[in-house]
């Protein structure tokens, strides 16, 4: 299955502390058959809160596409596609990078990996 992984997911692998997920997602993702992506949403996100203080992260900012790259997550640029998609079933939530991670999910036929209440009953999430 071809998946996009929410931030907190990204977060999770990249710290290796997956054991806070439900069994169901940490399942999807020790699946070797899964093809796991991450939008560049999800790095400003990530860089956005890193400088602010309220995300630590276990090595520098600048290092952050690579560690991605060593855990064979491809990563997914913004493009006008996603900019103008609209996501039938709009999710429970005002949160742009979520709005445009759906959107993504829906122009590039991925699944969404997510633990945010407000985005994991959508039918573009795969729990």
């Amino acid at each position: 299955m071809r998946l996009l992984l929410d931030t907190q997911i990204l977060m999770g692998m990249i710290e290796q502390n997956t054991d806070k997920f439900r069994l169901r997602v940490r399942r999807i993702i020790a699946d070797p058959a899964n093809d796991f992506y991450v939008s560049v949403a999800s790095l400003w996100e990530i860089s956005i809160k890193f400088r602010l203080g309220k995300l630590p992260l276990p090595f520098g900012l600048d290092s952050l596409p690579n560690a991605i790259r060593d855990l064979g997550i491809v990563i997914i640029p913004i493009n006008e596609n996603h900019a103008i998609a609209g996501v039938d079933q709009e999710p429970a939530t005002r949160d742009p990078f979520d709005r445009l991670l759906l959107a993504q999910c829906l122009v590039e036929g991925l699944r969404l990996v997510t633990i945010d209440r407000a985005l994991a009953g959508h039918k573009l999430a795969a729990v």
